[in-house]
């Protein structure tokens, strides 16, 4: 598949109190990396917020899994209220969590879906945007006598190192930009004569 460049996501959790007409909306906002650690925020919120009149929610995880919820309040004016704060700060791998006290006091279709949106809105708006870059990882091994060789062309190719191993033979796993790849592995090829096996491991890694 194709993966961009660079994704925005959340480096941090932060949480965004209001009142409207009598009810309390409080937004939540978590960076997250698979709908296994999306749906255990949900529930830790759940089990915090247990008397709450709703829990909505919304979450974006790359490459392409949205997924919404309304709880209980009337269709369209939560979960793609909450997903639509998401997508304005076109950001992903995060879960938006919209807990709601309600204050006695109906708002009506469009100040309910305003007030969402607005739970979601303000706590991204008090969040730090990272932006994060495609990497591939790779791991290449190597003669000990090319050590120095190696590491040589990792540090001029901005890679950054993530594990070594020197049990049978040198063997380092490390993250490259995709742009850098090809001029990697004839630097690699030609700096060990040839004798370095370069392979991927996986590729779509943000960092």
């Amino acid at each position: 598949m194709q993966y961009p460049s660079v994704i925005k996501t959340i480096n941090s959790s932060n949480e965004f109190r209001f009142k409207e007409k009598g009810s309390e909306f409080i937004g939540f906002a978590s960076p997250t990396n698979s709908i296994e650690e999306a749906e255990e925020i949900l529930q830790k919120k759940k089990k915090e917020f247990y008397d709450a009149t709703h829990n909505c929610y919304a979450y974006k995880i790359f490459p392409d899994v949205e997924k919404f919820s309304d709880d209980g309040e009337p269709s369209g004016t939560a979960g793609i209220r909450i997903l639509n704060a998401i997508q304005h700060f076109d950001l992903i791998n995060l879960m938006v969590v919209s807990t709601r006290y309600y204050g006695g006091k109906k708002l009506g279709v469009g100040p309910l879906g305003k007030a969402y949106y607005n739970s979601a809105f303000g706590v991204l708006e008090s969040l730090k945007i990272q932006e994060k870059e495609n990497h591939s990882y790779f791991n290449l091994k190597y003669d000990f006598e090319h050590s120095k060789t190696v590491h040589h062309f990792l540090n001029s190719h901005q890679c950054i190192i993530k594990e070594s191993t020197f049990e049978n033979g040198a063997v380092i796993f490390f993250l490259i930009k995709p742009n850098l790849i090809s001029d990697f592995e004839s630097d690699i090829k030609n700096g060990t004569k040839g004798k370095a096996v370069l392979t991927l491991v996986e590729d779509g890694i943000y960092v």
